[in-house]
């Protein structure tokens, strides 16, 4: 379908999804939905580039990847990541052991894929734009009416009709606005600095995490390349004084800081990108989906970059989503009310695990209280010492087992698999 039909649909031939936002939660939204046989447009802008942002993709997502055909261009671009190593570095009274949580536990290759966002959407794009399900408006959406369907207006006053629309234009979302669903915003004092650095020591396949009284400071493996052999990339958090202060540093000054806050575990430390900047903050909302309207993303969840929960939580929504749209009649309210009930069961559940996780570790941090720093002390040593207790944490890490979509159940063929298949 040309951009100029998709412009104009009238009663006969509006599309069956449409998804707001060009971000790579909506990019894979709409290969999600084409996948499943629905005619789709999606309409919004490219994101600009985010400088020294990078995703860790885990085995769901992954899965989910591989089905939209998207796996093997991200492997090529991304670094495998096998283990998280954390190391308490707050200083607390008692000390607390590293912990390390390793793909060969749960008989895996490796947890996951670190990728440059800019290259993941990028990868989407490009597989958006062939794919001839999709049609593609690069535009704004400035209003919605769901007074009589679904319907989105573009700022030159055209109208869009749709028999759903997949929100997924981000925390200051229209679409949800209009739509009238509440949402629950909260701060952090602190703000997080992103770059890749290039490095002198291998980091052999590990993300390592440093737990500082100002968060943590998170190294993350990103493939090397001939000029940098061994690169990372680099989330840290701190507060709003330190940021400013560390911005206003010359290059190398900031570089040496790195390298003290890294233990010099990975020798000499040099700054390959731009460094990216943003403030830390969550958001929770009352419900998933309403009417014609689902919610992904960060339309519906937002929270600090710990763990690596945010993409994979985002793929996650858009999973289920489908999955949960796929064998009804988007035409019939009943049907359509019951599947966006099952949704919002789902959501709710996962998102609401994962806010509270990661809002409790990073409270636990940054609030220098005996009793807290204990109760972390404790936990790290119990996850430590209990093998089943640490495999169980890392497989709902990595893949949640609890109503699992459809679209990430499949396990991914390994290149050895493949090689015999083709054999």
């Amino acid at each position: 379908m040309t951009e100029a039909a998709a412009a104009t649909p009238d009663a006969t031939n509006r599309t069956d999804i449409l998804v707001a936002g060009a971000g790579s939660t909506g990019l894979a939204a709409a290969l999600s939905f084409a996948k499943s046989g629905m005619r789709v447009t999606l309409v919004g802008r490219i994101p600009p580039p985010l400088p020294g942002r990078t995703v860790a993709l885990f085995e769901a997502s992954l899965r989910f990847l591989d089905q939209l055909g998207a796996l093997d261009r991200v492997r090529a671009q991304g670094c495998r990541i096998e283990a998280i190593r954390m190391i308490d570095d707050t200083d607390q009274l008692l000390p607390v052991p590293e912990l390390t949580l390793s793909a060969s536990e749960v008989d895996l290759p490796a947890l996951g894929i670190n990728i440059s966002n800019d290259e993941l959407v990028a990868v989407l794009l490009d597989l958006t734009r062939a794919n001839t399900a999709i049609s593609f408006i690069d535009a704004d959406i400035v209003d919605y009416d769901f007074s009589t369907g679904a319907t989105a207006i573009l700022g030159d006053g055209r109208r869009l009709d749709a028999r759903f629309i997949v929100a997924a234009d981000g925390r200051n979302s229209r679409a949800r606005a209009v739509a009238g669903i509440d949402v629950k915003e909260w701060t952090y004092p602190q703000i997080a600095l992103t770059m890749m650095l290039r490095h002198e020591f291998p980091h052999d396949g590990v993300s390592t995490e440093y737990h500082t009284r100002s968060g943590p400071f998170t190294l993350v493996p990103l493939p090397g390349t001939e000029a940098a052999p061994h690169r990372s990339s680099l989330v840290w958090l701190m507060n709003v004084d330190d940021a400013r202060r560390r911005l206003a540093k010359p290059r190398e000054e900031l570089e040496f800081e790195i390298e003290d806050y890294a233990k010099s575990e990975f020798g000499v430390m040099k700054i390959d990108s731009d460094i990216g900047q943003f403030r830390m903050g969550g958001m929770q909302v009352s419900q998933h989906g309403k009417g014609r309207l689902a919610l992904v993303g960060e339309t519906c969840h937002v929270f600090p970059p710990i763990g690596a929960q945010g993409l994979n939580l985002s793929l996650r929504d858009v999973a289920d989503l489908e999955d949960c749209l796929a064998s009804i009649d988007l035409q019939n309210d009943k049907e359509l009310s019951r599947a966006l009930a099952r949704y919002d069961r789902h959501r709710r559940a996962d998102i609401g695990f994962r806010t509270h996780g990661v809002d409790i570790l990073n409270r636990s941090l940054i609030i220098p209280y005996l009793p807290v720093d204990l109760f972390r002390g404790a936990s790290f040593i119990a996850v430590s010492a209990l093998g089943p207790l640490r495999r169980a944490i890392i497989r709902e890490g990595i893949l949640p087992h609890i109503a699992l979509p459809r679209l990430m159940q499949q396990p991914i063929e390994t290149m050895d698999e493949a090689h015999r298949r083709a054999s």
